[in-house]
């Protein structure tokens, strides 16, 4: 079996996308939770779709820049459930490996855009 890190990153995105879906669901109806989580939904979800567009790309700079669309809306995304625990909305048990796979996925990221980099260096 897989660990995490060994698992492809499309699938892996589509299925952050979709817990970030259920961790919205779950917030109460309340003014800040609303607007958090519409946030939160904004960030999360386009990780995934950027990160697909990247596989159609024309060129290695629309791929980095697809690749770093992605990456900011993940960073954002790992804000907004900061805020959602340090403002008591959230407790960090529910939402700590939410958290972890986020944080993944933007090492991940990073990772490809520099190896990427790198690669148009070397050309």
């Amino acid at each position: 079996m897989k660990t995490t890190s060994e698992k492809p990153l499309l699938p892996r995105t589509k299925a952050f996308a979709l817990r970030v879906i259920r961790l919205v669901q779950s917030l109460g109806d309340d003014r800040v939770g609303r607007v958090l989580g519409d946030q939160l939904l904004r960030s999360g979800t386009p990780v995934g779709a950027n990160y697909r567009a990247a596989s159609r790309a024309r060129s290695r700079a629309d791929f980095i820049n697809k690749l770093k669309i992605s990456e900011e809306e993940c960073d954002e995304s790992l804000y907004w459930m900061e805020l959602l625990v340090e403002s008591g909305l959230m407790p960090e048990r529910k939402i700590g490996a939410l958290r972890g796979e986020g944080s993944e996925i933007l090492a991940m990221l990073v990772a490809s855009i520099q190896t990427t980099r790198r690669g148009a260096a070397a050309s």
